[in-house]
């Protein structure tokens, strides 16, 4: 691409004019080669901050960027291939529960997942914690071991979408993260590569996400689904609440302990009810039946060990100890603990996710920079959710870590991230809205 060119594609931008498909096409072929600056490049990203894109510019990027590295195939599978996207939180762990759900029901399901970073976990963490399991599987070992089991959970491919890896670097130095249509090309460029011809995305929204408003999510589900679309794949977007986390466990052995008791049939309980209703949402758009057929399924997956079974057989082909799964000390444990109690008579009025998920940081949880190490025993474990009754001397939560200054540098944060009120606060349902076919 000619240095004339790029520059036409940022007057473009600038301008609000739309770029044809060619030129995105090598806007993206030249990024990823290398033939464009990073200035240029970095240029166009500010401009589409700026300016936005078109519909049909989102899924131009989108496709453009799918095609600059490896795209998956799984024609050889006998059956329907699933694919789900979390934009993030804390305390997410619903991969662990939703992949053997419906690997469970006829539906494969081979997931590429990444680490975490900041206040938001990763899957590949969480799993990374059980004995002996390893994510970086060659291609032929994810392929084989979808086919035998049904699902399996592997670090993402550097092959996939090679164009994302080197814009999303310039993004996060240039302030242009936060730009929803490019968001929609990063995460849908992975989720197209991966090849499943059902995606469902659950869309965080709330303190504890990336996105904090519901106008705003709801517009990076419509744009993803639309892109999804153009590319003739069948999407769903679930808009979750993130303004308290997931489940009871923050952390990463932690997690898979909480995912187990889930697969072993506790699932009356937030965490519980929103992996049955994602689990259904897939088997209906891989079609399973009705959402109430599928909804049932789900749960005699779950009731009839059948999806447990299924995670100690993803577990075991990935090369860590499936006896976790009936027992859970087994995983790594913290060397430290300790209790935070109510200070006072009331209701659990605010649990504030983003600054519950930073103290899991200072706990060792999780890390800031890429090359972090991680605790997989430390963590907090909510003894309440949002709502619940509380009297004074009460355990709110317990924190655990490998030393006891970790747990004096995150108690500050965590005593200022739960809010105690006289008043019982409104409920607040976890799936805020469905947007399906």
């Amino acid at each position: 691409m000619s240095e004339f060119h790029m520059t036409e594609c940022i007057r473009k931008t600038k301008g609000r004019v739309p770029l044809s498909a060619g030129e995105i096409h090598a806007l993206v072929r030249g990024v990823t080669d290398g033939a464009i600056p990073d200035y240029q490049t970095a240029a166009w990203l500010m401009a589409v901050c700026l300016n936005g894109l078109t519909d049909t510019e989102t899924a131009l990027l989108t496709a453009a960027m799918r095609d600059s590295g490896q795209v998956m195939s799984w024609d050889f599978l006998q059956g329907p291939v699933a694919d789900k996207h979390s934009t993030g939180g804390v305390g997410d762990k619903t991969t662990l529960i939703l992949a053997p759900i419906v690997a469970a029901c006829g539906v494969f399901m081979p997931k590429m997942s990444g680490r975490g970073l900041g206040h938001t976990g990763g899957t590949i963490d969480k799993l990374e914690s059980i004995p002996g399991l390893t994510t970086a599987l060659q291609p032929e070992e994810f392929r084989a071991l979808v086919k035998r089991v049904g699902c399996a959970v592997a670090m993402q491919s550097g092959n996939l979408a090679p164009a994302d890896k080197k814009l999303y670097a310039l993004r996060d130095v240039t302030e242009t993260v936060n730009s929803i249509p490019l968001i929609c090309a990063s995460i849908m460029s992975k989720k197209l590569a991966t090849g499943a011809d059902h995606i469902l995305l659950d869309v965080k929204v709330g303190s504890g996400a990336f996105m904090k408003q519901d106008e705003d999510a709801a517009e990076l589900a419509r744009l993803m689904r639309e892109a999804a679309k153009a590319d003739g794949r069948q999407c769903s977007a679930i808009l979750t609440d993130m303004d308290r986390p997931l489940g009871r466990c923050i952390g990463n052995a932690l997690e898979v302990q909480e995912a187990i008791s889930v697969l072993r049939g506790d699932t009356d309980n937030t965490l519980g009810r929103l992996c049955i209703a994602l689990a259904a949402e897939l088997l209906r758009m891989a079609g399973k039946g009705s959402r109430d057929a599928c909804t049932e399924l789900a749960e005699q997956a779950v009731s009839s060990g059948a999806a447990l079974r299924r995670f100690a057989q993803m577990i075991e082909g990935q090369h860590g100890d499936p006896r976790v799964t009936e027992d859970l000390s087994l995983l790594p444990k913290a060397k430290c603990s300790r209790v935070i109690r109510a200070e006072s008579d009331g209701y659990i009025s605010a649990m504030q996710s983003e600054e519950i998920g930073r103290a899991c940081v200072l706990l060792g949880a999780g890390r800031m920079t890429k090359t972090d190490s991680i605790d997989p025993g430390a963590g907090v474990v909510l003894a309440a959710e949002y709502g619940d009754a509380v009297q004074k001397g009460d355990p709110l939560l317990t924190m655990y870590a490998a030393a006891e200054s970790q747990l004096d540098e995150a108690e500050g944060r965590l005593r200022a991230a739960v809010t105690v009120s006289r008043e019982k606060p409104r409920e607040m349902p976890l799936i805020r809205r469905m947007l399906t076919d």
